[in-house]
């Protein structure tokens, strides 16, 4: 397959005005696949702009909840037009209703307008305003097929990232490329775990960030190929930084060639190859002990 382009689009959100998300995310989708995006990937919730409220207020509260939307809904079914009209993907999110409590969701859409997964953030941030959402409760992997090909893709949303296991999952389901759509600011310790979660599991990784000033932008993506094939490897390390965008707008367009993936994954020594499985049985426990007890954690 040739190699595929992810469109990062780095916008500043609507808040909570939909019909605005919606006429904007839709002027960036068309602009990435003037660039020649074969999957365009927006930043975190962007059917509410990532906006909560004030959680003295009640009637704010109410507000906020009547923001989540199921996946059949008008705006979702905006962007699977598009997606059937423009030849590509889109990766789009939003606050999901849900049973209870809403969720944080992606639904990646396929270039025939079809929804091919839905993931709901795992590891919501519990100890924020986040507590108000229902966490998802798999990592699901699909095979996206492509104006360049068909590839295995994946999901986290934002502080999914900081957790090892959501990547780790993913790539032994067969995740090759894994999407991420965030909301926070971004510093180098966060940045570095995408390029970790990318040379660890040997996996392509892109995330999309809202732009300055609701975050600080700095979208990225990371290559899965660490070493030069063909060469010792103490000489053979490279820059895996396809690109990382500044603070500002704009649609910033990450190429991965998923032929040098594969053929990578064949040889080197990360991925599954050389794990323990049956030393890992504490990963999986519910015990908490000091000093990560956390009043407002839950499993």
């Amino acid at each position: 397959m040739r190699p595929i382009k992810v469109a990062l689009l780095q916008m500043t959100g609507c808040a909570w005005d939909r019909d605005a998300s919606l006429a904007k995310g839709e002027l960036f989708c068309r602009s990435a696949r003037a660039r020649g995006a074969d999957i365009a990937l927006f930043p975190e919730m962007w059917s509410a702009g990532y906006t909560f409220f004030d959680p003295k207020s009640e009637d704010e509260r109410e507000h906020w909840r009547r923001q989540a939307i199921s996946s059949d809904d008008s705006f979702v079914t905006h962007f699977r037009k598009l997606a059937a009209e423009l030849n590509m993907a889109i990766a789009l999110t939003y606050l999901e209703k849900w049973e209870g409590r809403p969720r944080n969701s992606v639904s990646l859409i396929d270039r025939r307008g079809e929804i091919v997964l839905t993931y709901a953030k795992v590891h919501t941030c519990e100890f924020d305003i986040e507590c108000e959402l229902t966490p998802g409760d798999d990592f699901p992997v699909c095979e996206l097929e492509t104006e360049a090909g068909a590839l295995k893709v994946g999901f986290m949303i934002c502080y999914d990232r900081e957790f090892p296991e959501s990547a780790r999952i993913l790539m032994l389901r067969g995740a090759e490329l894994i999407l991420t759509p965030n909301s926070c600011t971004l510093d180098r310790h966060r940045i570095d775990q995408f390029k970790t979660r990318a040379f660890e599991n040997m996996v392509g990784v892109a995330m999309t960030n809202y732009a300055a000033p609701c975050n600080n932008g700095h979208s990225v993506a990371f290559d899965a190929v660490a070493h030069t094939p063909g060469i010792p490897e103490e000489f053979s390390g490279r820059d895996t930084l396809v690109i990382e965008a500044g603070e500002s707008e704009d649609v910033y367009v990450a190429t991965f060639d998923m032929e040098s993936i594969r053929r990578y994954r064949e040889h080197e020594t990360w991925g599954n190859s050389y794990r323990r499985p049956r030393l890992y049985g504490m990963l999986t426990s519910d015990e908490i002990e000091q000093p990560f007890v956390r009043k407002d954690a839950t499993r």
